[in-house]
């Protein structure tokens, strides 16, 4: 005869069940620091610190905010240039220096301010720097030699072709070529008006005063055309192409997000089990949706854009292309949650099948089908931008250019900055889109 083993108590019961949540809650973190510990070996983090140019990434935030004129000399034929940001366009005219930069012959002399001044001679170059001495730099037997007050400091690099010092007041660099002083001011300079410009170096009272009641300086416009044209044709910032490449991201993000919506709405309805009673159709679109949803976005921008070519358009396809799969999915799913009874009420009256989706099932699901569209429409303005950058369109593009030139980073602070004003807009837009459509 065989008894059957009692069956545990209500307290042991609980007691297993606290020391196996005692255990789950143990577990769980100990397996999450192993991961990160592994995570942090794989991907070699003490190697990239040891790595980390953290001088160069604090002259980059740096140039976020400020802007830097370069005063260059060529070694061979002592012609002296000074440009802001280095630029052609932004060059002082012949005659003209700005003030802290003096010239007495063949002697150029530099004042960074607060003592550290930069001089530019024929046997040379010197740079006093305040609270270190003087270091200077001399070409013999075509190779540089620095001096310096004592041991080399890491903020010099130095070799027998260049030597590069690196100051909180600015920065030299001298090669065999050309001696280059880098002087950093706040500002986003000539944002608004270039060197050229019959407006530059103007306070707003006096761009005011001109404004409205001064002397036409150009005969067939008035002074605030004028201003308009000088500051939207600006040949630095570029701020007619800046606002071109926005609407051509918005144009990409919204093209992209209204063609998947009326392709995926009638798909939707065949994917949906209560409105396609053909079982296999259902199937296979349901995993066209899946096959379209499994390619990430960016996949889908570089197979387009090897098909049809670079541009805008192949941006939109590219939008089109991921959000059909997703909006396929979201539709026919919104419609198989509907109330049958308002289409069972639609039907009592005779109304055809077509009719039944008008007035039984339309009126349900668009407040989630609108709202899905614009909550994707903000997604893909964000989108739009990196795909821009992929298929050479839109404000990704110039954002990538400036970001690989590693010249103007003020431009790159200028993109992000109207980057996220776009985003923020098009998140209002649709907030309010969506009070009206849906609430209204």
């Amino acid at each position: 005869m065989t008894f059957a083993a009692p069956a545990p108590s209500l307290a042991d019961r609980i007691t297993r069940s606290f020391g196996h949540r005692r255990r789950l809650a143990i577990a769980v973190p100990a397996a999450i620091l192993v991961y990160l510990v592994y995570a942090a070996i794989s991907f070699d983090l003490a190697g990239l610190a040891s790595r980390a140019r953290w001088d160069n990434a604090g002259i980059l935030l740096s140039d976020f905010w400020s802007y830097k004129t370069h005063v260059t000399r060529d070694n061979r034929t002592g012609v002296l240039t000074v440009a802001i940001e280095g630029e052609v366009r932004g060059s002082y005219p012949a005659g003209t220096l700005p003030d802290w930069v003096t010239t007495d012959g063949r002697v150029t002399t530099i004042d960074l301010g607060r003592g550290n001044v930069v001089t530019y001679d024929p046997a040379g170059m010197q740079y006093v720097i305040a609270g270190y001495g003087t270091v200077g730099v001399t070409p013999v037997d075509g190779r540089l030699v620095l001096t310096t007050p004592g041991p080399v400091p890491g903020w010099i690099s130095a070799s027998d072709n260049k030597v590069a010092i690196t100051t909180a007041a600015g920065r030299v660099n001298y090669s065999r070529a050309k001696v280059e002083t880098f002087r950093y001011e706040p500002g986003w300079e000539m944002f608004f008006f270039t060197l050229d410009s019959p407006f530059y170096g103007k306070d707003p009272v006096e761009l005011l005063g001109l404004a409205l009641a001064g002397a036409r300086i150009d005969p067939a416009r008035a002074n605030l055309a004028l201003m308009a044209s000088e500051f939207w044709g600006n040949r630095m910032w570029h701020h007619a192409d800046v606002a071109w490449a926005l609407s051509e991201t918005v144009l990409m993000a919204f093209l992209g997000t209204l063609g998947a919506a009326v392709i995926a709405l009638p798909l939707g309805f065949m994917a949906a089990a209560n409105m396609m009673p053909f079982g296999p159709l259902r199937f296979a679109l349901r995993r066209v949706f899946d096959v379209i949803r499994g390619v990430d976005g960016l996949i889908w921008t570089i197979l387009l854009s090897r098909a049809f070519g670079p541009g805008p358009m192949t941006g939109a396809l590219a939008i089109m292309a991921t959000d059909t799969g997703s909006f396929g999915k979201l539709f026919s799913e919104a419609l198989e949650n509907i109330d049958e009874r308002q289409v069972e009420g639609i039907r009592s009256t005779g109304a055809n099948g077509l009719l039944r989706a008008r007035f039984g099932v339309i009126p349900q699901v668009t407040p989630v089908l609108l709202s899905q569209v614009l909550y994707y429409l903000e997604a893909n303005t964000r989108s739009a931008t990196v795909i821009g950058a992929i298929v050479g369109g839109g404000i990704g593009l110039l954002l990538t250019q400036a970001i690989i030139t590693q010249k103007d980073w003020e431009e790159v602070a200028y993109y992000i900055v109207l980057i996220v004003l776009m985003v923020m807009a098009m998140d209002s837009l649709s907030g309010w889109l969506r009070r009206k459509l849906i609430r209204g």
